[in-house]
């Protein structure tokens, strides 16, 4: 795949918000499209840089280390995601590195991550991530736990994030985050990504995570 043709694939589903949120007359709406960038090359990261996008997602704080760190020295303004599961030992990197964490999902992680943010003076947003599947395979809390967490939470949850079974309608999964979100004021939604964003946006999703439909399927 070119560099043209991944600039080519961004536009496209920049244009196709844009005719999702005209569809459900919010034209005006903030939608931010995070370039999932894992295991893209940093050679084919650089277009989209130099388009001037600036929000990226990676699964893997090892890999995000090495691409990233040389690109935030030249692109300062990136805000980077980390949308993988988020090990405790890893920590203090991801709190270094990425602007947002959107897999928040369970008690001692979020101390973790409080504990990290207050040695390191930063501020990242954080997302809680809802299982809202049940899945077992699958980190995040069940929906059932959503209450209680966010009672005793020691951070400050900025919204919350879910990714559902790839079996299943993805719209029921969007709405009952969305409703979860409502529940508890909370504003933000970080769901849908290739193949059902549009779902998402028309539930309520302002984050939604492309990769496959901007740079191609994934080589691993």
């Amino acid at each position: 795949m070119t560099d043209i043709t991944v600039t080519d694939n961004y536009q496209n589903v920049v244009d196709d918000i844009a005719k999702t949120l005209k569809y459900i007359d919010e034209p005006d709406k903030k939608i931010n499209l995070i370039a999932v960038s894992k295991t893209v090359t940093t050679e084919r990261i650089l277009p989209l840089l130099q388009k001037g996008h600036r929000l990226f997602g990676e699964n893997r704080v090892q890999e995000a280390k090495e691409k990233w760190i040389p690109l935030k020295e030249k692109f300062p303004d990136t805000e980077l995601h980390m949308i993988g599961l988020l090990q405790r030992n890893k920590v203090k990197d991801a709190v270094r590195l990425f602007d947002v964490i959107e897999t928040v999902a369970s008690f001692a992680l979020a101390e973790d991550l409080k504990n990290e943010c207050e040695k390191q003076g930063k501020n990242p947003r954080f997302f809680v991530q809802v299982n809202t599947g049940e899945e077992s395979q699958k980190s995040g809390l069940f929906p059932h736990e959503l209450d209680d967490f966010l009672e005793r939470c020691p951070l400050t949850v900025y919204g919350l994030m879910c990714i559902p079974p790839i079996n299943e309608e993805p719209s029921v999964h969007f709405h009952m985050l969305a409703a979860m979100a409502k529940k508890h004021g909370i504003r933000h939604l970080s769901m849908g990504m290739s193949s059902d964003y549009r779902e998402a946006i028309m539930l309520g999703a302002d984050y939604i995570r492309v990769g496959s439909k901007i740079f191609g399927e994934r080589l691993r």
